[in-house]
């Protein structure tokens, strides 16, 4: 393995895990190794990304993409530079690559680092930005927004051309309004120092303004999120009739517009502020062309909303990313957002369409789901669950052993993938315990679609010896608990129902033989079962 690629691969690990350099895996690196420029796929997180895994692309080919003519539209141009990019990889049909790859050509520096930081756009999305850069980074380039892809490469080239130092060198880093930064050197040692100092002039530059960016979230109406988000649900349910996942964040007031093409990718250009009304969200959907990503309903509660709890989780991580410059920006003058021309080009752009769909778990019989198993930390529940999990559904493991319930989530989160499985207390024979469950589930994912209620108990014993202890313990759990899970998971999964439209939900549980047929000495258990039958 070259040394350049580990030091290639080191430093993008680096960058990726530190959530204040990058947000859900943005952002891509590069190395020119002789004829090879060796870059980030798309779809592969740099916190994650090891040496082999960088894609090998054919430089002499890769210029051809600056050879195209001029005149063809920006549709047929793009779409000639991504046949370039493609023809470019060895070896051919290996990968794809990032659609950056054209700018990290240009940039004669033998170690290229991308990344979108929240302080760096801080200064790239506010209206005095340009000002900005010009008295904090003289040696640096400022290039105002353009479409990323093929135009980006281009207009970066000229800057890059313009702007040579005294030496003949090109300069080293390069803005990006509306973006983010990249940064050029031939040691990753540099690539470091550079960036240190970037963060470190605009940290200074927010501290003397006075501005910390700082957001805050108040508590949600208890209320309005249990009324609101089953119903949001199926109210964002996609074309196939799969109800959304929606995740309640506290209470905010939403970001204004949209800041970053990667904040659209995953957030939507705005969010939706009013009821939850169908009708409303249908004036939304015909005013933007989709439904919203994020909601504050009725100015008591904000939500997230994704296919699944991971990508619900992912909205959280932009809209929060969102805040925080928009707060940032006020020592720059304010927010500069994108605007419609700008935002439309992203939201119907191929490419990130592309980022989406690889962004997305697998699809199962389950998919979209939330399933709630009781009693599912060990034996036959966790058996259930990884079955659950395995087909797709977000599961609940509901506990009494909370404990344990974490480490199963845990554990089919690192086999299913992240967002597949979280745990909650409960003690099923306690009604307030119960309520709580369900509250935290609906704030969580916004509803239920399956409970498969699992736990029970066993005290067996004739008449003559069994203690009306025993008696009560497994009567509370086995009859009275499957009521009480019953009832509270019904009032939130008929919520869910909107106008007659939403697909019914299940309840499921795990019964015995003795509560058709009795069997000697357990007469607790199988009344319980019995009566749960009945």
């Amino acid at each position: 393995m070259k040394e350049e690629l580990k030091a290639l691969a080191e430093i993008s690990r680096f960058y990726g895990s530190d959530p204040a350099y990058v947000f859900l895996g943005g952002g891509n690196t590069s190395v020119k190794i002789g004829d090879r420029l060796y870059i980030k796929p798309s779809g592969v997180a740099l916190a994650t990304i090891e040496p082999e895994q960088f894609l090998p692309l054919e430089r002499n080919v890769l210029k051809q993409i600056f050879n195209l003519d001029a005149g063809l539209d920006a549709t047929t141009r793009e779409a000639c530079a991504k046949e370039i990019l493609q023809s470019a990889v060895r070896p051919l049909g290996s990968g794809r690559p990032s659609v950056e790859a054209p700018v990290h050509q240009v940039m004669e520096y033998q170690f290229i680092v991308h990344l979108h930081p929240a302080l760096v756009n801080a200064m790239t999305c506010a209206k005095n930005g340009k000002d900005a850069c010009a008295r904090l980074f003289p040696e640096a380039v400022w290039l105002d927004y353009c479409d990323p892809g093929c135009t980006l490469a281009g207009k970066v080239r000229e800057a890059l051309e313009t702007n040579r130092n005294a030496n003949g060198k090109q300069p080293q880093v390069i803005f990006l309004q509306n973006h983010g930064v990249f940064v050029g050197a031939d040691s990753c040692e540099e690539i470091r120092s550079l960036y240190s100092m970037i963060l470190e002039r605009i940290s200074q530059a927010c501290k003397e303004a006075g501005v910390t960016g700082d957001i805050a979230f108040a508590e949600a109406d208890a209320a309005c999120v249990q009324e609101a988000a089953p119903a949001l649900r199926t109210l964002l349910a996609d074309a196939e009739g799969n109800r959304a996942v929606v995740h309640c964040v506290g209470n905010a007031k939403p970001f204004a517009g949209p800041l970053t093409p990667d904040h659209i990718v995953y957030a939507k250009s705005f969010a939706y502020c009013g009821k939850a009304a169908k009708a409303d969200l249908e004036a939304f959907r015909s005013q933007h062309g989709y439904l919203p990503k994020v909601l504050q309903i009725d100015g008591k509660a904000l939500f997230t909303a994704g296919a699944d709890l991971k990508e619900a989780l992912a909205v959280e991580t932009a809209l929060k990313n969102a805040l925080q410059i928009e707060a940032l920006t006020a020592a720059f003058g304010g927010a500069r957002y994108l605007t419609e021309r700008e935002y439309g080009f992203i939201e119907n752009w191929e490419v990130e369409s592309y980022r989406r769909s690889v962004q997305k778990s697998e699809r199962g019989r389950l998919s979209n789901r939330v399933c709630v198993v009781t009693g599912g930390a060990q034996g036959f529940g966790l058996g259930i669950a990884e079955y659950l999990a395995a087909q797709g559904g977000i599961v609940v493991i509901a506990d009494m052993n909370k404990d344990g319930a974490a480490v199963a989530a845990e554990d089919l989160c690192k086999k299913f993938g992240s967002g597949r499985a979280f745990a909650v207390a409960v003690n099923i024979a306690d009604e307030p315990s119960v309520e709580s469950m369900f509250a935290e589930i609906t704030a969580c994912c916004g509803g239920v679609d399956l409970l498969v209620a699992n736990a029970g108990v066993l005290r067996a014993g004739s008449v003559l010896e069994l203690s009306k202890k025993d008696w009560d313990f497994v009567t509370d759990i086995n009859y009275t608990g499957y009521f009480l899970c019953c009832k509270h998971a019904a009032r939130v999964m008929s919520r869910q129902i909107v106008d007659g439209l939403g697909r019914w939900s299940d309840i499921v549980q795990v019964n015995s033989k003795s509560g058709l047929e009795g069997s000697n000495k357990n007469g607790a258990y199988a009344g319980s079962k019995f009566g749960t039958i009945g």
